[in-house]
């Protein structure tokens, strides 16, 4: 009896060469099929992995802001400190998320948003515990630095799996960072209370939502691959794709930039300080916290739908023009009348805030290539916190100093202007290679 091995090459022998064409095509779509079906899947994995890192990139800030007054009584903080630790998140931002672009090189983007998640979880669950200002402060530069290089990473992972859906995804992301932007500030003090009364439990908490947002990433920590980004536009040059940049060189990035810090500045002014103005006025203790949650939530709908439009329109100066007025509005609503005009301001405020996605969306569509983004990412968004620190700082410090809110208002809405010219700047439609390339 001849073995199977015998009759498979006398079967292929007794094939004509059209039969055997069509067995290797059969062959070729089987695999093609494979290959299909493991990058559907493996892009399945990414999306859920984006939503899941964005819900986390933003509670460790806004559960603090709704528990300042608790924590700083808890550690003793006067209204400086307190302002310090408002400005450690862009602080950290800036120091770390410019050693994103390193990383993603060296252990590629996936690996390194997981490892942001692992720090991310880490820091929420030990800060509280550690006991002391420096202590507390430390767990959350832990923390932060997990967000910091997430936040740089996030429009890269974008535009290396979804080149051609770069306003959609950026807009999912984008809603989802204010979902869970929004879900913190509204629910940290009612579960503060739940848990028994303790501001250590009610920040605690936000780690279980960081630990599960690891596990998307775990089977992708070996995609190393930044290049597979096609470039948009125009096809371009191998040797123009691959040149280095001096994004220094480039008006556009440095417009970008400054935009990016100013929207920060008042982002982050909002995020730890809003619930104080509200609560100096009168307003109860949870109250203050779910305005903010309004402030924050209006960027769920606002911020799926800002980068779609955005990338529709050949300027997206117009955009940062009604985002800026709505923040003018809001800033002098609180100065005029905080309390009873409250839920109105907080929606204006919201609206405003929604810079932040039109600034990622505008990091994607101001350059054609995957590194390109990397390293847009990455200046824009170091540089844009690294002008932000003084700004939450300072309000801290004109608030002791002046003994009330007008002084602080009155800096938030000058800052608005600046935000809104830079703004306009960096919208124009050009990119950074041809003003940055060597």
């Amino acid at each position: 009896m001849a073995s199977e091995e015998t009759r498979t090459v006398e079967t292929r022998t007794a094939m004509s060469p059209t039969e055997r064409g069509r067995t290797a095509e059969t062959r070729a779509s089987e695999t093609t099929a494979g290959v299909g079906r493991t990058r559907a899947w493996a892009t399945r994995l990414v999306v859920v992995g984006i939503v899941l890192s964005a819900l986390n990139l933003r509670p460790a800030i806004t559960s603090l802001g709704a528990l300042l007054e608790e924590v700083r009584d808890g550690l003793g903080m006067s209204g400086s400190v307190a302002g310090v630790l408002t400005s450690v998140p862009p602080l950290c931002f800036a120091v770390f998320g410019v050693t994103a672009p390193r990383l993603a090189r060296r252990f590629g983007p996936a690996a390194v948003v997981c490892a942001g998640m692992a720090a991310i979880t880490a820091g929420l669950l030990i800060r509280p515990y550690v006991g002391g200002t420096a202590g507390f402060l430390a767990a959350s530069a832990l923390a932060l630095m997990g967000i910091a290089v997430s936040n740089v990473l996030m429009p890269v992972i974008v535009k290396r799996w979804f080149p051609d859906r770069v306003g959609s995804m950026t807009g999912l992301y984008s809603m989802a960072l204010a979902a869970g932007t929004s879900l913190a500030a509204a629910v940290t003090v009612p579960l503060t209370d739940a848990l028994g009364g303790g501001w250590q439990a009610g920040l605690a908490v936000w780690a279980a939502i960081a630990a599960a947002a690891v596990l998307p990433w775990l089977p992708l920590v070996r995609d190393r691959g930044t290049a597979a980004v096609q470039p948009q536009g125009p096809a371009r040059g191998a040797a123009e794709q691959h040149a280095p940049l001096r994004m220094a060189r480039s008006r556009t990035a440095w417009a970008l930039a400054v935009f990016f810090g100013l929207q920060a500045t008042a982002a982050y002014i909002t995020m730890g300080w809003m619930p104080q103005i509200f609560r100096d006025a009168g307003v109860p203790a949870g109250t203050a916290g779910v305005l903010l949650a309004v402030t924050m939530v209006m960027g769920v709908p606002l911020a799926f739908v800002i980068p779609r439009v955005a990338t529709r329109l050949p300027h997206q100066g117009p955009i940062v023009l009604v985002l800026g007025a709505c923040g003018l509005a809001g800033y002098a609503g609180l100065y005029l009348a905080p309390a009873g005009g409250a839920w109105a301001w907080a929606v204006l405020l919201g609206v405003s805030n929604c810079a932040f996605p039109l600034a990622l969306t505008m990091v994607g569509m101001r350059a054609r290539s995957g590194p390109g983004v990397v390293q847009l990412s990455a200046f824009a968004q170091s540089t844009g916190y690294l002008l932000s620190i003084p700004g939450p700082l300072l309000v801290g410090v004109l608030y002791q100093q002046s003994g009330g809110w007008g002084v602080p208002i009155a800096l938030m809405a000058a800052l608005m202007v600046p935000q809104m010219a830079v703004g306009f700047l960096a919208g124009r439609d050009r990119t950074v290679e041809d003003e940055a390339t060597r």
